[in-house]
């Protein structure tokens, strides 16, 4: 099958079995993740436009520019365009029903309460974090870091400025209070509140690497991510962060993950199904 290309010449949409095996290598060296064989019509429809934007005629030859380590910033895009999920504002919310019920009551007092949203994508889960701590701590100080391996969904996430659709979930009293309706020419979005966004503090992290110098957190929130790693990469990851969580830091997964026979009863305890904390 033949499209046209941006210089006027076609490319080939079709993508082999053996070069889709390479784009799997090479994501999960990149990133720990790995791309299903079912999600072989993903990457030829996000892919497509890079070849066309970059005046290429084939997969082989994306896959050469990529790989060949002379392109770093299409490097990126190409981990951007095929790790971007979906998310929304209070997603699961059990979990923030969680914190502030059984968490935030029996916080340490005197430090900061610190929060690691370790996949955060386009920035729903840190703002509704933001809205749950703000509403619940009053003046008691707190701050989030967000991170995310996409570069494209950090950007976004850090202006905090959502189509009007992107509200349902968030409770109308949180909504009235930390978030403003756009008008005129931003009718139809709305934007979380500079006092909110100023607390969350964006940042590139890939969690298969040793993390960054930050925390420790008294929370870790590592949700639907790692449904896309197998056991191995699960592990590395959980231990990573698991530095980073404080003793007696809480350490929260998405409803269709588990951390059995991942991490050790002794190193974290189940609490509640998706719910763990460190002893």
């Amino acid at each position: 099958m033949q499209s046209p290309s941006a210089d006027g010449g076609s490319i080939n949409s079709g993508i082999s079995d053996q070069e889709f095996s390479r784009f799997q290598a090479l994501l999960y060296k990149l990133a720990g993740i790995y791309l299903a064989p079912s999600k072989k019509v993903l990457l030829v429809g996000r892919l497509t436009k890079r070849l066309r934007a970059r005046g290429l005629d084939s997969f082989a030859e994306y896959y050469r520019l990529v790989s060949g380590g002379g392109d770093p910033a299409e490097l990126q895009t190409m981990v951007d365009l095929l790790t971007t999920n979906e998310t929304y504002f209070f997603r699961e919310p059990k979990h923030f029903d969680f914190l502030r019920q059984e968490i935030l009551p029996k916080r340490p007092r005197g430090t900061p309460f610190e929060v690691w949203s370790a996949a955060c994508s386009s920035g729903e889960e840190p703002y509704t974090l933001a809205m749950v701590l703000a509403d619940q701590l009053n003046e008691a100080p707190w701050r989030i870091t967000a991170s995310d391996i996409s570069t494209q969904v950090l950007e976004r996430a850090r202006r905090g400025h959502y189509p009007m659709e992107r509200i349902d979930g968030i409770p109308p009293a949180l909504l009235k209070k930390y978030c403003l309706k756009g008008v005129r020419e931003q009718a139809g979005t709305f934007l979380v509140g500079k006092e909110l966004r100023e607390r969350v503090n964006f940042m590139q992290v890939n969690l298969i690497e040793a993390p960054p110098a930050i925390g420790p957190f008294d929370v870790i929130f590592l949700r639907n991510v790692m449904i896309y790693f197998d056991q191995e990469t699960k592990r590395k990851v959980v231990t990573n962060l698991l530095s980073r969580l404080k003793s007696g830091g809480w350490f929260i997964v998405g409803h269709s993950e588990t951390l059995n026979g991942i991490v050790e009863p002794q190193h974290l305890a189940a609490v509640r199904p998706t719910i763990y904390k460190k002893p």
